[in-house]
């Protein structure tokens, strides 16, 4: 099968080149079509449950997370499930095992939650989280008001009454979650002194209230052919509706309104969580959630667009101030492995050039190598694997391999072509090249074929490790597949069209000499090729010495293994090297109870220092939760994004090359940088922040989010006491 696939290929080469050249379209077309992130999804299929009550903590656990969380033991496909109760809040987690189905997941637990929900206490306001968990807050941002004109509560009634929902109608966004400022509502002070002079109990009060703010419809009313609809209208538009509300009527048929009892302001609602920008101040804030697995990049792309349409509908004086951006870096790291396979290709061909000696014979594998990874990309947008840092650096793992059977394919047909002209050229050309691939095709597919099949088992990886190191073994072992292919049927094609010599005679005579060059030059066998000449004189004895010394180099290689054993054990592990995302995650903690007024302060100071580092770009703090089931910090946690400008406006320090003359100091520089590094910057600031009662966490955006869903807490690694007395 494989010989008549390269006899068919070498002899039809305008049909291979067309099957080729449609292959590459559709590979450009998915390459663009393709999802894009930063690192791959590592968060698991997760369900938040969600309720609302205002008591305190210790009575929700009883009453509210212990009853949800029993009752969802017995959903199907689930691995953990995990309660948390705060004060107004209870937010249960239900993490199923990999490859459920998000929304299969969402529909069991709503089945299981409606025997649950009526037996909850009165008051309590049971909802699913959105279809997103914390690694999905791909945008954030806080509206400034420049003017002076808008206090904290107007900017937080534009955000929730007319941003919120713009934002939210974008395709791919689950929820966008308010935060900072001021909630309106209407509040009614109750005077126990008029309460005890009326006789009216407090409950009669909100009831009437309750009653007296809502609206019915009864039936209609005929008259002269058309219809009348009977409403009855009483929802309270204005704080003096609220006033007139009628709560009782005293002895002499008089009506007591809430106002003879109770005086009706408007005021804030109780906050929960506080935000600020840059040290300056309360802020109104908002996070766009992002859908579970949507594209990250094209989610950013149309907020930011929507957001560049929103900018004639805000009030006067009021901006939108982007504080965090993951599309930042997504392009970063996108660009920066595009940027390394670019440079490895071109030092691929280099080699290739430079060991051959003969450019037609060289553009073979040079073109193959760009190809097999344009037509890889089809395989992984059917695949639904995304582009990131994980599956292009299988790509770039492959890239070596992927042009061996090329290479291999390519020095037989010199050797049988140097044959065939030493014996005369009684034979067609043609015939001997595709007798030379014939011979060795069929090994350099397999050989290919076997060197995809060793990353097999990192498929049987499960969990987190799988959703971490699939993406790279998919794009390695597809791409690998796709060279081999290519081995048997680009190759022959293109060694029938390169190897045989035209000479190039019309044209100015620059022209001829260049296209000959290029396109006609002269094959050098072994003997004459000079890097060749000089490798044989080092390799031979080598390799004689150690035929010779055969116990000698075992032994050698024994004791050398050996010896990296104490050096192994003392090796640290990590799960995955830390990618630097160009953004510090500052979570601090302080003591359980502190009050918003004092969170408020202490995260406007941590802000203003941290914003006075040159290094830094913007800050926007928050202490507390936003307005989402995917936020449950307690206002004695804050976090704050740092967004950091380029690494190269950093300041610089001395290094060991500092007392040279200036000019000197650029080779050095590769080496070791004369700017600040991350972990001095960090260094630097767990100095300045140093607040007594407060501890410092130093981390980063995706890091964070994807520690606290897989433990349940902010770091890789914590304690958890329990018993019957932790005293």
């Amino acid at each position: 099968m494989i010989i008549k696939t390269i006899e068919f290929c070498a002899k039809n080469r305008f049909i291979t080149l067309l099957a080729v050249t449609v292959a590459l379209v559709a590979g450009w077309f998915s390459m663009n079509k393709i999802p894009i992130d930063a690192t791959p999804d590592l968060s698991d299929t997760q369900v938040i449950v969600y309720t609302t009550w205002n008591v305190s903590p210790d009575i929700i656990e009883d009453q509210v997370t212990y009853p949800i969380v029993t009752s969802l033991l017995g959903v199907p496909k689930v691995k953990d499930i995990r309660g948390l109760s705060t004060f107004g809040a209870s937010y249960v987690y239900v993490i199923f095992e990999d490859d459920t189905d998000i929304y299969w997941a969402r529909s069991r637990v709503l089945e299981y939650l409606s025997k649950i929900i009526p037996q909850l206490p009165e008051g309590s306001n049971t909802e699913l989280g959105p279809d997103a968990t914390g690694v999905g807050w791909v945008y954030q941002y806080a509206l400034k008001d420049t003017s002076g004109k808008h206090t904290l509560a107007d900017l937080r009634s534009f955000q929730d009454w007319f941003l919120r929902y713009q934002l939210q109608a974008v395709p791919g966004v689950a929820e966008v979650a308010s935060f900072g400022g001021f909630e309106n509502q209407y509040q009614v002070h109750v005077n126990p002194e008029s309460l005890r002079a009326y006789n009216i109990p407090l409950s009669k009060v909100s009831e009437a209230i309750r009653q007296g703010n809502s609206e019915t419809g009864a039936r209609v009313i005929e008259f002269s052919g058309t219809e009348y609809m009977v409403r009855l209208r009483g929802y309270a538009k204005n704080r003096q509706d609220i006033e007139n509300i009628v709560i009782a009527v005293n002895k002499n048929g008089v009506p007591i309104y809430v106002k003879n009892v109770a005086n009706v302001i408007q005021g804030p609602e109780m906050r929960r969580g506080v935000a600020d920008l840059n040290g300056l101040g309360d802020v109104v804030g908002g996070i766009v959630v992002m859908r579970f697995g949507e594209n990250a990049n094209a989610v950013i792309e149309r907020v930011e667009r929507k957001l560049e349409d929103l900018k004639n509908s805000l009030p006067d004086g009021v901006e939108i101030v982007e504080t965090y951006n993951r599309s930042d870096l997504i392009k970063r790291s996108i660009q920066t492995l595009t940027h390394e396979l670019v440079l490895e290709m071109i030092v691929v061909a280099l080699v290739i050039i430079i060991f051959l000696l003969h450019i037609p014979s060289a553009l073979v594998p040079i073109i193959t190598l760009p190809t097999a990874i344009v037509i890889s990309f089809i395989l992984m947008y059917l695949m639904d694997v995304s582009a990131n840092i994980m599956s292009l650096g299988g790509i770039a793992i492959a890239i070596g391999a992927m042009v061996d059977a090329a290479i291999v394919v390519v020095e037989n047909c010199h050797k049988k072509m140097e044959e065939w002209k030493e014996s005369g050229g009684k034979e067609k050309l043609d015939e001997v090249i595709i007798s030379a691939i014939k011979e060795v095709g069929p090994a350099s597919f397999y050989s290919l074929l076997v060197i995809a099949v060793s990353f097999l088992p990192i498929f049987a990886l499960e969990a987190q490790e799988g959703r971490l190191f699939k993406p790279l073994a998919y794009t390695k072992t597809l791409s690998m597949l796709v060279a081999s292919v290519l081995s048997i049927t680009l190759v022959p094609a293109l060694l029938i069209i390169f190897t045989k010599k035209r000479e190039f005679k019309s044209g100015p005579t620059w022209w001829t000499k260049l296209m000959n060059f290029l396109f006609a030059s002269k094959m050098k066998s072994e003997d004459e090729h000079p890097i060749s000449r000089f490798l044989f004189k080092v390799y031979g004895p080598a390799v004689d010495w150690v035929v010779d010394n055969r116990k000698k180099v075992i032994g050698i290689a024994v004791v050398m293994m050996l010896a990296t054993v104490p050096v192994y054990l003392k090796l640290g592990s990590e799960f995955m090297p830390p990618l630097n995302e160009g953004t510090i995650l500052y979570m601090p903690t302080t003591m359980p109870g502190i009050s918003v007024t004092e969170a408020q302060n202490l995260l406007q100071k941590q802000d203003k220092i941290l914003k006075s580092f040159p290094e830094v770009e913007s800050v926007h703090g928050k202490a507390g939760r936003a307005n989402t089931a995917t936020d449950p910090a307690p206002l004695s946690m804050m976090e704050t994004v740092v967004v950091l400008k380029d690494q190269r406006q950093w300041r610089k320090v001395d290094r060991w090359y500092s007392d040279l003359p200036e000019f000197l100091h650029w080779p050095f520089e590769w080496i070791t940088p004369s700017y600040m590094t991350w972990e001095e910057l960090i260094q630097d600031m767990n100095k300045k922040m140093d607040f007594p009662g407060v501890t410092n966490a130093w981390t980063l955006p995706i890091k964070g989010r994807i520690d606290m869903l897989t433990t349940g807490i902010r770091t890789p690694i914590g304690i958890k006491i329990s018993g019957d007395n932790l005293e």
